[in-house]
């Protein structure tokens, strides 16, 4: 009888990286204020952040799992922000797959107690967690980072070049990659606007997948398709239109759990970002509270995992500068410094910030009413979210696809380049007012938020398949 009345458990697994981790924080809050107990499994370095998060959230439990020891990446580097350059990013990814045993020593003693999970939610990234689970009969589901307009696109992107190569390999002639500024043809997904070959993420254009980097990404995705699911950090109104494309790639009919905006689960004082620094939270609060009139600021951030170089970062202040409009600006490198004579020149008008910040609760502010963005997934629905347009920078991985996405799909922003790294950036015709009326009638904000559907609970596995009580939960969650 005690056993019956146990509340659901899943175990939910994040990459060590900030833009996996958070949303799948906001998924475990989600799920916990639903009546469900969540274990998030994370390493002792992600823990000690994470922690900062769920204090007041006792259905959520942290369980650490040491992370190895590799050659090459330095001693305590447990995520891919402490990696003192992205070229071992590669080394990071590799050093995750010796944290399957400790995941199997953490899932046999939970099947010792009899607490085993109904599920587990884990990043694309950790494919093999998917044999972990199967070991022990659990279903697992798979969470991307990325929106689904972005995954369909790269996952056709990626078969194409391999059919290439295939079609290549038998006519015996040199393979040629879709062009990099002509249209691409990619089959069984409806796109309003133009993609090139340019738009894809490194590594996808190109007819041969065999770099130790693309067999990883090839050994995840294999686990990926023959997994449960998939967890999303996005709604049907605004990608919609991408989930079939999408779904088509899975086997046995599994389904596309779309669940954001995550970011807008809690609404608590309470972030990942705060608790780090809460006196510079105010200072900023303080900042934006002088400048009264409304979408007069513009908020410039370009997340944590590209190299901006300081010619770069110095064409960023000019063009700041040029824009004559109040800026906010998150600047990573803490060797780069302004130009000589423009701090005097910005002067109350702008305010450098070289540590986190709560992102969410700057787009909220009044006053910002434009984003200078690399277009990393959470940080675009983060700004969806509320309405704040989106000038877009893309740099890395699926970023350009998700600023094409937001300029030429949804028309909620514009681009202020289109290629990654540039050496000038001309943001100089910026005007936060007139971006501002690009995401008019447009507000995201309160977009499949329904209490209602929320609030339809299945009872729990005692009454029904564990699979059924699966899509019981999450179609309480989804958004519909």
């Amino acid at each position: 009888m005690a056993s019956q009345l146990r509340k659901p458990h899943v175990v939910i697994f994040p990459f060590m990286a900030q833009g996996h981790t958070l949303p799948l924080v906001d998924l475990s809050k989600a799920l916990s204020q639903r009546q469900i107990k969540v274990t998030i499994v994370t390493t002792p370095s992600n823990s000690s952040s994470i922690s900062k998060c769920i204090t007041n959230y006792p259905s959520i439990s942290l369980l650490q799992i040491p992370f190895p020891s590799i050659p090459g990446l330095p001693k305590g580097c447990e995520n891919t922000t402490q990696l003192p350059s992205m070229e071992l990013f590669l080394t990071f990814l590799q050093a995750t797959k010796h944290l399957q045993k400790p995941f199997e020593r953490v899932l046999h003693q939970m099947s010792e107690s009899g607490s085993l999970p109904i599920c587990v939610v884990s990043d694309f990234f950790l494919g093999w967690t998917l044999a972990s689970c199967k070991a022990f009969g659990i279903p697992r589901l798979v969470f991307h980072g990325m929106g689904v307009f972005a995954m369909a696109v790269t996952k056709i992107g990626w078969v194409q070049a391999e059919k290439l190569e295939t079609n290549t390999t038998r006519g015996g002639q040199q393979a040629c990659p879709a062009s990099e500024s002509g249209p691409l043809n990619l089959p069984g997904i409806e796109i309003p606007f133009v993609l090139t070959g340019a738009d894809l993420p490194e590594g996808v254009n190109t007819p041969y997948h065999d770099d130790p980097y693309s067999q990883f990404v090839s050994e995840a995705a294999d686990a990926e398709v023959n997994s449960w699911g998939a967890v999303v950090n996005s709604f049907h109104e605004l990608e919609g239109n991408y989930v079939s494309s999408f779904e088509s790639f899975y086997q046995n009919g599994a389904k596309a759990w779309c669940l954001g905006p995550l970011c807008l689960y809690d609404d608590s004082d309470e972030c990942f970002y705060s608790s780090l620094d809460q006196h510079q939270h105010e200072v900023i609060m303080k900042c934006l509270a002088k400048h009264t009139e409304t979408a007069s600021v513009i908020y410039v951030s370009f997340g944590t995992q590209a190299h901006i170089s300081p010619e770069q970062l110095d064409e960023v202040a000019y063009g700041l500068e040029e824009a004559k409009v109040p800026f906010l600006w998150v600047v990573r490198s803490n060797t780069w410094s302004l130009p000589d004579g423009m701090e005097e020149r910005v002067k109350g008008k702008g305010l450098i910030i070289r540590k986190w910040v709560d992102q969410p609760a700057i787009l909220k502010h009044s006053a910002v009413g434009g984003f200078l963005s690399h277009c990393g997934w959470n940080s675009v629905l983060e700004s969806l979210s509320v309405g704040v347009p989106i000038l877009a920078w893309p740099m890395i991985a699926e970023q350009t696809l998700n600023a094409k996405f937001v300029v030429e799909g949804l028309h909620a922003g514009s681009l202020s380049f289109c290629g990654r790294f540039p050496v000038e950036l001309d943001v100089g015709p910026l005007q936060c007012q007139g971006a501002s009326q690009t995401v008019e009638d447009r507000d995201f904000s309160e977009v499949g938020l329904s209490v209602r559907y929320l609030d339809e609970l299945v009872v729990g596995p005692t009454t029904v398949p564990v699979r059924c009580f699966l899509v019981g939960v999450f179609v309480t969650l989804v958004r519909l």
